[in-house]
């Protein structure tokens, strides 16, 4: 038996034993709401590195995510950033810091092996330049679909392919359930 097929056994193995224990009995991989700013830090760093090298003349940084997961029992994450925006113009460099809460809900795509937030509404936004400070408001569509935008093309979480138990899920049916202050993997209901 070559070393793929050893794997593929294994696996398989692994599979059936979670199966035959019963849905019910297996603990849900959950995902925190730590782990999720990590990585959403991570993302937009990758995101304004990215833009950079592509020639951007705006540059995003994150100085504090916080999300909150399941808040009043609801099947909600509301996100709540703070960063600078900047322009990088003439030699100079033009910051904007701005403050984002915004929430929607987390959706599993089994293709990308990835959650995302969708269905975002606006909760707080502010901006503080040398130009102008105060509410967003006024630019309110123009930032919600910037923001909704990045949020479907960047996934706040996704699954490690080199993670044994994560690769295991995701090989199954799987959605995500929101609980308080995590999701949660469960099998999907098909």
């Amino acid at each position: 038996m070559n070393r793929a097929s050893r794997k593929a056994f294994w696996a398989l193995l692994v599979l059936a034993l979670v199966m035959t224990s019963g849905c019910a009995s297996m603990s849900p991989y959950a995902i925190s709401e730590g782990e999720l700013e990590r990585h959403l830090q991570d993302v937009v760093s990758e995101f304004d590195r990215q833009q950079l090298n592509s020639g951007s003349p705006l540059s995003l940084s994150l100085d504090d995510a916080n999300i909150t997961l399941g808040p009043d029992g609801r099947d909600v994450a509301v996100i709540d950033v703070r960063g600078q925006v900047a322009l990088n113009a003439l030699m100079a460099k033009l910051p904007v810091e701005i403050a984002l809460k915004v929430e929607g809900s987390p959706v599993y795509d089994s293709t990308e092996k990835a959650i995302f937030i969708r269905r975002l509404q606006l909760l707080e936004s502010s901006i503080d330049s040398p130009f102008f400070k105060g509410d967003l408001k006024p630019v309110t569509d123009t930032v919600m679909r910037l923001v909704a935008q990045m949020l479907e093309t960047m996934p706040v979480y996704r699954l490690d392919e080199t993670d044994f138990a994560q690769r295991m899920f995701g090989m199954m049916p799987v959605d995500i359930r929101v609980a308080p202050g995590r999701l949660e993997f469960v099998m999907a209901d098909e």
